[in-house]
């Protein structure tokens, strides 16, 4: 019997929209428990996430069945929806219109998490927008200032 056997570890990252510091501290173990959950209902396992009041990191198992698109789009659908019915005064939370995501291997999965885990002390001396610059230029990805950031 054939079957079909993968392992597709990502590191994803977006964020509020226009960098928003609106992500309150004290819902983050309950976002990231959300989003925890609709990966899981999506077969792509969450296997790390962590951010701060303005974006996310996640690493997940990507499904053999799914594609990161639609992943995306229900991630960011419903945990902004989700959002919004907490607290009310989060009614105007939005993300990012897009995301960045990378591919990375099995021997970077301790070294990611490790780097999840730490974004607050990561961020007292470098922004999101530094951030991802750096992430594009060690993956060889070319991008247009004009248009990655929403």
């Amino acid at each position: 019997m054939a079957s079909t056997l993968t392992k597709l570890l990502i590191h994803i990252t977006f964020s509020t929209k226009n960098r928003i510091a609106i992500i309150p501290e004290s819902i983050e173990p309950d976002l990231y428990s959300y989003i925890g959950g609709i990966c899981r209902s999506m077969d792509s396992p969450l296997l790390a996430m962590g951010g701060t009041v303005d974006h996310v990191h996640m690493m997940i198992s990507l499904s053999k069945t799914q594609s990161i698109s639609a992943l995306m789009l229900e991630v960011k659908r419903d945990s902004s929806k989700w959002i919004k019915l907490r607290d009310e005064s989060l009614e105007a939370f939005a993300w990012q219109d897009g995301y960045f995501a990378f591919s990375i291997g099995e021997s970077a999965a301790n070294a990611l998490r490790k780097y999840i885990a730490h974004q607050r002390e990561h961020h007292r001396a470098v922004d999101f927008r530094d951030e991802v610059r750096e992430f594009l230029r060690k993956y060889g990805i070319e991008w247009d200032e004009r248009y990655i950031w929403e």
